[in-house]
């Protein structure tokens, strides 16, 4: 039993040092900025709990897209420091990814605000 509480606690060491690493990322960076401009908007508009949750979800996906695009990038340079056309691909494939997950967050965000704004 001892071990598999190590093994828990020793996972969630690694997931905490991963948010640490992401943490460095000066585009995470900017979307926990942006995160927090949201949460002071949406506190200060008084948005329902359903918008609420809508806002989280949509924030959960931009910032699990960054992640795994930091990952990807991370990954793809420990193969590769060359210019290669197929490692660029995937870095490129990684950041529309987040991209989409920005625009969607956005897009989002807009419709929910705009019913407490206009």
């Amino acid at each position: 039993m001892k071990s598999w509480i190590n093994q828990r606690r020793l996972s969630f060491k690694y997931a905490i040092n991963g948010i640490r690493l992401m943490m460095k990322q000066t585009n995470f960076r900017i979307h926990i900025i942006v995160f927090s401009l949201v949460v002071v908007l949406a506190t200060y508009l008084q948005i329902s709990s359903n918008d609420w949750v809508l806002i989280l979800i949509v924030s959960g996906l931009v910032f699990v897209a960054e992640g795994i695009n930091t990952a990807i990038e991370s990954l793809t340079d420990l193969v590769t420091m060359e210019k290669n056309k197929k490692a660029g691909n995937t870095k490129d494939i990684a950041a529309g990814a987040v991209l989409i997950a920005a625009l969607i967050s956005i897009t989002t965000g807009l419709i929910i605000f705009s019913k407490y704004i206009l």
